[in-house]
Formats: structure tokens, sequence, C-alpha cells
């Protein structure tokens, strides 16, 4: 059978919730608060999902460089999508992984990635997150799911990242274009929540990562993307990047839903940038 990627329907999933060839994902987060989206997760989730942590199980421990959320230790974390019943390959083919969370694809395009970086193309996020699911009226679950036993096999595109040496180096050259994720106040350097220093990474342009859904959190259709990153279509290469390597997911992933080539990631991005100023 063939299944839906990159992005699929409440109604889609509400008809697979039983199928053992989907696993099911919550991915909510709260940056300020990290302990919320378990809360919540517990409290209510789409029934079946399993729950990984932005902090514990998308990144690794912080460093003095590297960013606040360093890709995660790549043995763990295939421990854990095992654990979760997710497979490589199996008879009918390697396993969907559906994320989702609550905040516009925040946290569940970083675990898109994660997957696609690792060879497993067969992952999707839910379109309209959690606020989707129940406004079509489909019910939530406080049962947690037994764990899986699951066969994954990482083949890296080693290719999909650069690091700071990369960006310095590349990001003035004729045919690059370097995407600054964020926020436009936090792109100019007028404020910042969250980082030490203010300011982005000279010659970024900036496509704010929310601009790629409507405010229900619903993506914006195949050809608005389209047209949204029509500029991909004049360069030779994108590197794209936001506070830490999460919410220039979500830019990657809309890169893919309408058609074009996916940039690479800096997952530092600026939280990493700016300890070396």
């Amino acid at each position: 059978m063939t299944y839906p990627t990159n992005l699929v329907e409440p109604g889609w999933l509400a008809d697979h919730l039983d199928d053992p060839q989907v696993v099911i994902v919550d991915c909510r987060f709260a940056l300020m608060e990290p302990e919320k989206g378990r809360r919540q997760y517990e409290a209510g989730h789409i029934p079946g999902a399993h729950y990984l942590d932005l902090n514990q199980d998308l990144s690794s421990p912080v460093q003095v460089h590297g960013g606040r959320h360093p890709l995660p230790d790549w043995e763990k974390f295939g421990q854990k999508l095992e654990a979760m019943g997710v497979s490589s390959a199996l008879p009918a083919g390697p396993t969907l992984v559906v994320a989702y969370d609550d905040a516009r694809y925040a946290f569940a395009s970083r675990l898109w990635w994660l997957l696609k970086y690792l060879g497993h193309d067969a992952v999707a996020v839910l379109n309209g997150g959690l606020q989707g699911w129940q406004s079509q009226g489909y019910a939530l679950s406080q049962a947690v799911r037994e764990a899986g036993s699951g066969k994954f096999t990482p083949t890296p595109r080693t290719d999909w990242v650069v690091d700071i040496d990369t960006v310095r180096r590349r990001k003035d050259e004729p045919g690059m274009l370097l995407v600054d994720a964020r926020e436009p106040s936090r792109y100019r350097g007028e404020q910042e929540p969250i980082d030490p220093v203010a300011g982005s990474i000279p010659g970024a342009v900036n496509y704010f990562w929310q601009d790629v859904s409507e405010g229900d959190g619903r993506m914006r259709s195949h050809a608005e993307l389209a047209v949204h990153w029509s500029t991909l279509d004049d360069v030779d290469d994108v590197i794209v990047y936001c506070g830490s390597g999460v919410t220039a997911c979500v830019n990657l992933l809309s890169q893919a839903i309408a058609g074009k080539p996916t940039g690479k990631l800096y997952v530092g991005g600026w939280s990493d940038w700016c300890t070396y100023l």
C-alpha cells in the first residue's frame, strides 16, 4: 500500500488509527515551559500516539557551541524509534510516521526532518495539527501506547546539514540563498527573547516560518507555497536557519510540499552563531 508523505489530513489519519504500519507521534512542546508538552500528552492525545520531547528525545545536551538544540545521539534516537514500532523496511514497506503538535508544525517538523535526514522518507505531519484533528470532531485518548518492536536502520544524508564554518564560507557566494526563519523583529535584531545577543547572520533574508501556514494552523496550498518559495527557482543552493534548528524545519517542510529542492539546515542557527560574536 502507498501512504501519503509530508502532509496527511485528519480524516486519513482517523481511518488509519489501527493500521500497524502507521506510528503516530505527539511532539507538543513549550520552549519556556519544557514539561508542558508531556503534561498535555498525558491529559489527552490522538489515540495510539506516542510522545517525543524536543529537549529529551529530538535533541542532545547543550554544549558551549552548537546551539540550543543540537542533533540527537543517533543510536539513542534509533532505539526510541524502534520502541515505538518504527521500521525502515517491512514486507509492505517502511513504517509511516505521522507527527503532530499544536504550534503550527514547530516541533512536528523537527521530527519530520530528523527522519528524512536519516533516510526514512515515510514520514508526514498532520495538517492543522491537534487543532485540526479536534475541529473535525475526532476524540482524544489518555491511554499510553505500549512499546513496539521496530527495526530502524539509519542512512544519514550528511550533506543536508551545514556547520558554522560552512555558513561563513558560503553565505556570500553567488547563487547561495541564506534564509532566516525567525519572526521579523528577531531577524532585524529589534528583540531577542531567548538568545543572549540580538541580530541575524549578515546576508540572510527573512522568510518567517509561520507564513507557510494559515491562522488556523493548516498548511497553505501547494500552489501558494510554490509562489512563496519561487525565489528558490533562481538560486543554486539554500541554507535555512532559525534560533536552534527547530522552526527552520517548518520552512524545509513547506519547501518539500511546494515541490522545491529542500534546503540545507544550519542546525546551530543564531544560538550557535552568536556564541562566536
